[in-house]
C-alpha cells in the first residue's frame, strides 16, 4: 500500500506539474493531498458497510483501508438475505454520494485550479469505485448482493457463495484480458496496465478466499469437540519432561496432550509440546515441565457441544495453538488448531504433505 501511495503520489505530482503548471514540491504535495482524499473516501465507502452492518445488530470488528480499496470485517454473518445485500449496498451508495458531491464541486470550481482538479478526480473516482463496486462477483459489494440474491433463491448461503465467487473469478479474467487488449492498442499507458493487472489480481485472490470461506463453512457442522480433543496425560508438578513424555507414551493414544496435576489430581497446566520439543533431549531428564506449561486460566476454553460455527468464532477471537475443552468443571481434553485445519480444510493439508 505505502508503495503504491508514493506511485500515485508521484504520478499524479507530474500530472500537477504539467496541466496546472505548478512547482515540483508543491505539485507532490499536492499528489500526496489526492492520495489522502482518496483514503477519505476509501473511509467513507467502509463507513457505509460498518454502520449498516451496526444498525442490524451485527458487530464490527475493525475496518482496514488500503489505497486500491478496504474491507469492513464483521463478527458475524448476516442473518437474512435482505440483510447481506443492504450492508453490502452501503458502501457503494456512499462512493455514489460521494461522486455527486464531487461532480458539483468540480464544476463550481474554477478550470485547472489544484482545488478544481482535484474535485475531478475524486468524483471519477468515486463513481468508478460505486460501478466498479456493483458487478456481480465476489469479493465486490455487487458479488456479496448477487450472493445474497441466490441465497434468498437457493436457501444455500455456501452454495450461493460459491457461485458469487466463481463469477469473480470469472470479473477478473475478463479484466485482465480487457486491460491487456487496450494497452495493446494504445488506449492505456503502462501504468494504466499495471494498475488494473493489480486490481484484476486482488479481485481473483479475493474471490479464492472466498470459494474457501464457502468450503469450510459447509464443513462447520462436522465440528464435534467430543471426538477432535485429544485426551489428556496428567503428570504431578515437578515431573521431568523426560518422565512426562515416557508416561505420555506408555498410555498408548499417540495423539495425547501432556498435562500437570495438582496434589488432588486438578488439572492445573497444559504442556506446550513445542516447547518441550525445543528443550535439548540431555537436559529433558533435569527440567521439569512446569517450566514448558501454560496455567489452564490464561487459556481460552471451549465447552463440549459447541456448535461448530462457535468453536470457530472463539478461535478467531482468541488465536492460538490449543484450546482448553471441558465438560461442566472438567477438563477432557485439548483442541489443536491442526486438527482444526485439517478437518475444515483437507483438501489443502493434503496438498501441503504432498509438497513436503
Amino acid at each position: 500500500m505505502l508503495l503504491l501511495a508514493v506511485l500515485v503520489t508521484y504520478v499524479y505530482g507530474g500530472f500537477a506539474q504539467r496541466q496546472l503548471g505548478i512547482a515540483p514540491p508543491l505539485a507532490y504535495a499536492v499528489g500526496l493531498g489526492f492520495v489522502v482524499c482518496l483514503l477519505g473516501s476509501v473511509l467513507l465507502h467502509e463507513l457505509g458497510h460498518a454502520l449498516t452492518a451496526r444498525r442490524f445488530k451485527i458487530g464490527v470488528r475493525g475496518i482496514t483501508l488500503e489505497l486500491l480499496g478496504g474491507y469492513t470485517e464483521l463478527d458475524r454473518e448476516a442473518p437474512a438475505p435482505r440483510v447481506d445485500a443492504l450492508v453490502a449496498l452501503a458502501g457503494p451508495a456512499v462512493s455514489l454520494i460521494l461522486g455527486g458531491l464531487a461532480t458539483v464541486a468540480a464544476v463550481t470550481l474554477p478550470d485547472r485550479t489544484v482545488a478544481g482538479e482535484i474535485a475531478f478526480q475524486l468524483a471519477a473516482s468515486n463513481i468508478l469505485v460505486a460501478v466498479f463496486n456493483v458487478l456481480p462477483g465476489l469479493p465486490l459489494d455487487g458479488g456479496r448482493a448477487l450472493r445474497a440474491g441466490l441465497w434468498a433463491l437457493l436457501r444455500d448461503r455456501n452454495r450461493a457463495t460459491e457461485v458469487a465467487a466463481w463469477a469473480g473469478r470469472g470479473l477478473a479474467l475478463v479484466t485482465g484480458c480487457a486491460v491487456v487488449l487496450l494497452f495493446q492498442s494504445r488506449v492505456l499507458t503502462l501504468f494504466g496496465l499495471v494498475f488494473i493487472l493489480l486490481v484484476a489480481v486482488t479481485l481473483w485472490r479475493g474471490a479464492g478466499q472466498s470459494l474457501r470461506l464457502a468450503r469450510m463453512t459447509r464443513r462447520f457442522p462436522l465440528i464435534d469437540l467430543a471426538v477432535l480433543a485429544r485426551p489428556l496425560v496428567a503428570v504431578p508438578s515437578g515431573t521431568s519432561i523426560a518422565e512426562a513424555q515416557r508416561r505420555a507414551h506408555a498410555a498408548g493414544p499417540t495423539r495425547a496432550g501432556l498435562a500437570v496435576a495438582d496434589a488432588s489430581g486438578r488439572i492445573v497446566a497444559l504442556v506446550d509440546g513445542t516447547a518441550a520439543a525445543a528443550v535439548p533431549v540431555e537436559r529433558q531428564p533435569w527440567v521439569s515441565v512446569d517450566a514448558v506449561a501454560r496455567d489452564v486460566s490464561a487459556l481460552p476454553a471451549l465447552r463440549v457441544g459447541l456448535a461448530g460455527e462457535e468453536v470457530v468464532r472463539v478461535v478467531q477471537a482468541h488465536p492460538g495453538a490449543g484450546y482448553l475443552v471441558t465438560s461442566g468443571e472438567d477438563v477432557v481434553g485439548v483442541l489443536h488448531v491442526a486438527d482444526l485445519v485439517e478437518l475444515l480444510e483437507p483438501r489443502r493439508v493434503q496438498r501441503r504433505t504432498a509438497a513436503r
